[in-house]
Formats: structure tokens, sequence, C-alpha cells
């Protein structure tokens, strides 16, 4: 396995045009085709974090199927804030699907991959077969538009409200400092500790000095750099820019999620468990590592192994 982690040789991708717009899509497995998994990636992510994944995953008989989504790497960055809504983001999805003439897949999503995977299940649950999440639970939609909710709980230089308060400012400090921010981002075995004044992205992005170790090689950091470089933050925080959007689109959906789902969460990650995670996704297995936020970069070999030991159980 360390040997076969250490030869990855990444796919090529392909630019589909759906939806209106086009999105660069990696590929492997294409021999697996009828037997669908598309991995979701996160911010400020691409899908070359899936990098681990995609060999196994391709080896276990599956077509796996790796979007950049939109606002990311190659993939269409449209200038509208709204064009970023969970609307536009799930209708993607549904329509990559229908490129390749699959009625439904296994969905995989980390961080705000994993949002979307959430609420793809809400918006179009014929369309998902399988749910895996990493790292962020379900989001329960509370009385409050969440922007609202987080800037009480909170306060305004919490980053998801700080996006929205303060539209642009932290696009350009990201953007001024996009290799050192993305180096000091991507690391592990990071203490847990009480935030910093400030906010956080920002911090990140200036600091000379992280917690933790670096979890990125040279190479692998650089795929991130280049990409980033290449299309900016903007694209990509316009996804925070329409919580409360998406807040009112998802007032009249049934919340409950009802295909088998695991939830791997890291023990080491920031944001918290759900408790009651299984009250609104009950068909429900969870498992925890021990690793911090990026869970599929920090510990490879263990994420491939529970994912595919939870999938197995459906073809036994």
């Amino acid at each position: 396995m360390e040997a076969e982690l250490e030869s990855l040789k990444f796919p090529n991708p392909n630019i589909i045009s759906i939806n209106g717009i086009e999105l660069e899509v990696f590929e492997a497995g294409k021999e697996n085709m009828g037997n669908p998994i598309v991995l979701c990636h996160g911010f400020p992510e691409h899908a070359f974090s899936w990098r681990y994944q995609i060999p196994a995953l391709a080896k276990a008989g599956f077509h796996v199927i790796v979007p950049n989504q939109r606002g990311y790497g190659n993939s269409s960055c449209p200038k509208e804030v709204t064009a970023y809504d969970i609307t536009h983001l799930t209708d993607d999805l549904v329509a990559l699907l229908d490129f390749y003439n699959y009625r439904d897949a296994v969905f995989v999503g980390h961080d705000w991959g994993a949002n979307v995977v959430w609420n793809l299940a809400l918006l179009h649950p014929e369309r998902v077969n399988k749910i895996i999440n990493l790292a962020l639970p379900y989001q329960e939609r509370g009385e409050k538009p969440w922007i609202q909710f987080m800037e009480e709980f909170f306060g305004d230089d919490f980053y998801f409200v700080h996006f929205n308060k303060k539209p642009g400012v932290a696009d350009a400090v990201l953007e001024n400092h996009t290799e050192n921010f993305l180096r000091n981002l991507f690391r592990k075995n990071v203490p847990l500790a009480p935030p910093e004044p400030g906010m956080l992205m920002m911090n990140l992005a200036k600091a000379d000095k992280p917690l933790g170790e670096p979890m990125l090689n040279e190479d692998d950091l650089s795929v991130f750099v280049k990409a980033f470089k290449n299309s900016g933050f903007n694209g990509a925080i316009n996804w925070y820019r329409n919580l409360d959007r998406n807040w009112h689109i998802l007032a009249d959906i049934d919340p409950i999620i009802k295909q088998p789902t695991l939830m791997i969460y890291g023990n080491l990650d920031m944001i918290p468990k759900f408790e009651r995670l299984k009250d609104f996704v009950p068909n429900l297995d969870v498992i925890s590592l021990a690793c911090g936020h990026h869970i599929q970069q920090e510990l490879p070999q263990e994420t491939n192994q529970s994912i595919l030991k939870w999938l197995g159980q459906f073809n036994a």
C-alpha cells in the first residue's frame, strides 16, 4: 500500500460542458463504467486532494469521477455571487451524472464538498445511491439564517461572517499570500486551541510560524498553489456568500436523508461532531480517525480502508 501511494500518477483532466459552465473533471477506472463514485473536494482544495483515494477506488471496481467544482482549478468561475448557491452546485453534479448517462452514484464529500453532497441528497435524492462524508457533518437548518446565527454566536471576525460582511477583503489577502496561506493551512498534528484574535484565514495567510507539521510535500503543495494562482479565491469564497440564500432555498425541503451513509470524523478536527446526526441521517455509520481536518490526505491508508470496508458490505 505504501509503495502504491508513493507512485501515484494523477489522471489527466477533461473539460466537460454541463449546466451552462465548464467543469474540469478527472477520471479513473473507466473500465468500470456502470459503477460510478463521485468525489467532491472542499475549501480551499482541488480534485487533487483525492489523489490517494482515486487509484484505490478504481482498483476496487469503481468508475471514479472527480470534478473541480465551479470556482476551482480550470473549471468555470462565474462572476455572479448567486451562481454559487446550493441549487447551482448540486445541479452541476446532477448534470455530471447525466453526461455519463448515470441514474445515480455513490457520492463522497469532504468539507464544503460534504455540504454539497448532504444537500444533493435533499434536493435530488433519486440521484444519490450512498453517501460518504468526511469532516463536515450534516448542518441542521435552524430558525435563523446561518450567517446571522454565526455572527451572533462567533462574532464578525468568524471567517464565514467576514466573507459575507466584508466582500473582497479576504479574497485579496489570500491572493496576495497564496503560497504562504496554503502552506500554513495544510498542516497536521495541529493542537486544538482557542482561535487567535482576528480572522482565521487571513491570519493563516500572514503567519510566519504556523502550528503543527506540514502535510504536503513541495510537489503536492505546488499543485494547489498553481491552481489558486490561476483561479484566485473569489469563486471559492462565493460558496460562503450563499449560505443565507441556501437557508431560504432549503426552507420547504424534507430534512431527512434516507440513503446509507458513512460519516468519517477526524478526532483532532476543530469542527465538532454532530451528536444528533442520526436524527437526520437514520441509516448511518460513523468512524473517527486519529487526525485533523484533512482526513483523506492526513491518513490516506486508513481513509481508503474505511471507505472500502464500508462499501464492501453492500456487495457481500
